[in-house]
């Protein structure tokens, strides 16, 4: 994997928080960004993934695919926050239509 170097500015507040995380997971700077903007990301896709499921906007598969986790550990988070996505049959059938092609 390519790695590209980015810098950026941040509060002294939010540097604070860092070095704790830093001392509490044994990371070094690098490592603890690396592992915090890849969680931040992966939350930000399923997060991302469930709005445009409840908005009728992706199907249950397509939204899987997004957040690049399972249809069934979507079904669980789906189920746990309480995520309404079928608005109507026709959504319905749609994903039944995908799911066995």
């Amino acid at each position: 994997m390519t790695e590209i170097s980015i810098s950026a500015r941040i509060p002294e507040d939010i540097f604070q928080e860092l070095e704790t995380f830093m001392k509490e997971e044994s990371l070094e700077k690098s490592a603890s960004i690396r592992k915090l903007l890849s969680e931040g990301l992966h939350h930000w896709k399923e997060e991302r993934a469930l709005k445009l499921l409840s908005e009728g906007k992706v199907t249950f598969l397509k939204a899987a695919q997004m957040s690049g986790i399972s249809v069934w550990d979507l079904v669980d988070i789906v189920r746990e926050k309480g995520v309404v996505w079928i608005k109507s049959e026709k959504y319905l059938a749609d994903d039944i239509q995908k799911a066995l092609e």
